[in-house]
């Protein structure tokens, strides 16, 4: 893994894995294999070079993800109470375990996003510098995509105090926040974002990577 900073800023990365993956059966996601590779294989192979540190949030048992892609020293952090608040917990445990290890800047990505791009990072910070805002999220095909975002460490504090008082939705957070958005134009092949959620979804990646 090499050493990625913005400006002499210290990034982290966390790959979201909390969820229940209820439409697949209540599968763990990260151990579902797609062609010839976990799910997990797939994003950290795609993340991890572009952050100092990578870690996993996630619930099941940590040696269950070793065997499945999870590099040698990556941490698997677990949901903090009140848990099954699906992402928002999964950031707010990768933005404890940044700021203990001094890093500035959380970026995180969804298990369930295999094609994720290779300049996610950069871009993000791109979009971040360009808008004069902390809080970037990823966009595609007219949508955006939260749970791929660049989040600033200090921000900590305030997303843990809105999901004390009932925030459920990452994109409100971003949106009130005035989260720069770091726009991935369409290209040929699948969306850099299409998120695994259904055997059919499922099958469409297989499809896509031939």
């Amino acid at each position: 893994m090499q050493s990625q900073t913005g400006g002499g800023m210290r990034i982290f990365g966390t790959i979201l894995a909390g969820g229940q993956g209820r439409r697949l059966g209540g599968r763990d996601k990260a151990l579902i294999g797609l062609g010839g590779q976990t799910l997990l294989a797939r994003v950290a192979e795609r993340l991890e070079p572009q952050v100092e540190r990578l870690a996993l949030s996630a619930n099941g048992p940590a040696g269950a993800y070793a065997t499945a892609g999870l590099g040698p020293g990556v941490p698997v952090l677990p949901d903090p109470p009140p848990g099954d608040l699906g992402p928002l917990l999964g950031v707010l445990a990768g933005l404890d375990w940044a700021a203990a290890h001094g890093a500035d800047w959380l970026v995180t990505a969804a298990i369930d996003t295999p094609f994720l791009p290779c300049d996610l990072v950069p871009r993000l910070l791109l979009a971040a510098e360009t808008a004069g805002t902390g809080l970037a999220m990823a966009a595609s095909g007219g949508r955006r995509h939260p749970t791929a975002a660049l989040w600033p460490v200090g921000l900590r504090g305030e997303l843990a105090a809105e999901v004390a008082g009932g925030l459920r939705k990452l994109g409100v957070f971003g949106a009130a926040r005035g989260a720069a958005l770091a726009d991935f134009a369409t290209v040929p092949g699948p969306d850099p974002f299409f998120n695994v959620n259904t055997p059919e979804d499922l099958a469409a990646a297989e499809a896509a990577l031939g």
